[in-house]
């Protein structure tokens, strides 16, 4: 994201995939919008808690912290391209709801004491952020966080099938 930001200052309009729901070109910033911010502020009201939660799904190995991102980024994406509002939108908030729901429905589903804490932990610090960006609000991609956040929750549900069927054999 800081990359990507940087280039952008050092060579304006150089890079400008958002998503524009319901439209072909909005369908290359599906992959795009999460490392592509509006500002400064914008870029680092992401880059905290995507650190804080990335951390902790990192924790499980570099692949599985990736394949949850690019699910969480999908479901964010494509979930704003379908039901987004108009206009460009960009940023990786759907990927941190994302992440902060993955985190939270781990627990539940997988129901070991370090899940577990872990999302009592998450639940306490992020709940106003889940409560309120989950509804609609004017200048904020609503669709990007609720999808992101479902994608989260499916990647919990699929990683805990998986430990599951491995933890039988």
């Amino acid at each position: 994201m800081w990359v990507v930001h940087f280039l952008r200052v050092v060579l304006p309009g150089s890079i400008v995939y958002g998503i524009i729901p319901r439209t072909l070109d909005g369908l290359a910033g599906i992959v795009m919008a999460p490392f592509l911010h509006l500002n400064l502020a914008h870029l680092w009201s992401n880059t905290i808690p995507l650190a804080i939660l990335g951390a902790v799904v990192l924790l499980r190995g570099t692949n599985h912290f990736l394949s949850v991102f690019a699910m969480t980024a999908l479901f964010s994406g494509f979930g704003t391209w379908i039901f987004g509002s108009r206009g460009m939108h960009i940023g990786a908030s759907g990927v941190v709801f994302g992440l902060a729901g993955y985190l939270l429905f781990r627990g539940i589903f997988e129901k070991t004491l370090v899940s577990i804490v872990i999302a009592v932990v998450i639940g306490f610090l992020y709940w106003e952020m889940i409560a309120f960006g989950l509804v609609p609000q004017q200048g904020i991609g609503w669709a990007g966080h609720f999808f992101g956040f479902v994608g989260g929750a499916v990647a919990a549900r699929h990683y805990t099938r998986g430990a599951r069927r491995r933890s039988l054999i």
